[in-house]
Formats: structure tokens, C-alpha cells, sequence
């Protein structure tokens, strides 16, 4: 019986790990797409406040 209780909690560690290291790998991806992500709505930022010809954000400067 030992046997097959050591088999049970190896499949369970091991189906643990695999959420884990998917999770990881979710979050890096997320990260990346954040950055991506603010990166393109500052220079998304900056062209409608030199179109506009205005201070949008705040930062005491149109552009």
C-alpha cells in the first residue's frame, strides 16, 4: 500500500509543479504585454499632445 501512496503524492507534487511553472510563465507574459502595452499609450500619449497642442497628462509640458 506504501507503494501506491508514494505514487499518489508524487503525480499530485508533480501536477502542482507543472500549475507553478505555467503560472510563471503566464505572469512573464502578462509583464511583457504591460510593458508593451504602456509603452505604446506614451507614445500614444505624446502624439495627441502635440497634435493638440496641450498638457494631457499633467507633466507640465505638451509633448
Amino acid at each position: 500500500m506504501g507503494i501506491f501512496w508514494d505514487l499518489l503524492q508524487q503525480d499530485e507534487l508533480e501536477k502542482q509543479q507543472e500549475q507553478a511553472d505555467s503560472v510563471e510563465e503566464r505572469v512573464d507574459q502578462l509583464e511583457t504585454e504591460l510593458a508593451n502595452t504602456k509603452a505604446l499609450l506614451k507614445k500614444t500619449l505624446i502624439a495627441l499632445e502635440t497634435h493638440l497642442s496641450q498638457d494631457i497628462d499633467g507633466d507640465g509640458k505638451a509633448g
